[in-house]
């Protein structure tokens, strides 16, 4: 599995004005929807569920909020670059610019947690996410996180 299996340009934005994380997983839910067919509403309640078990925002300014949907075939995401961080109760108290949320049958089981591992690895290299905040070009913010992936597949 590679990050590009899980998400494509279009999938990333950078995101001006939040104000809460619930207009966050709102903003995520949208993206999702127009993506890949995600009733946004069930997507919001997913992401807020999920949050209520502890906070995803896992530290350095980054979250990875994922949830289960139902009607999903695969593991797929959506990147948001915030140009202004935001509070999200994560473990440091530090908060968030850098959020990769991830969407999973509601049966994925295995895959989930093979995705979710990928993406923490991902967002764990601090020169990566050091260019990801350098940038503001989306197609740019996407070969970001895919880079390097040619090399590993071969």
């Amino acid at each position: 599995m590679q990050i590009s299996n899980l998400i494509t340009a279009d999938a990333v934005r950078v995101v001006a004005h939040l104000t809460s994380k619930k207009r966050l997983f709102q903003d995520l839910a949208e993206v999702a929807a127009g993506m890949y067919g995600i009733d946004p509403a069930q997507a919001v309640d997913a992401l807020q569920e999920r949050e209520g078990l502890g906070p995803t925002g896992v530290g350095h300014g980054i979250a990875l909020p994922h949830a289960r949907i139902d009607g999903l075939d695969r593991v797929v995401g959506v990147f948001f670059r915030l140009e202004r961080p935001l509070d999200f109760g994560s473990v440091d108290r530090q908060p968030v610019d850098l959020v990769f949320a991830l969407f999973a049958p509601r049966e994925a089981g295995v895959e989930h947690l093979k995705a979710l591992a990928l993406v923490s690895r991902t967002m764990r290299n601090a020169d990566r996410c050091a260019k990801l905040r350098a940038n503001t070009d989306p197609v740019t913010l996407h070969a970001i996180l895919t880079e390097g992936e040619a090399s590993k597949a071969a």
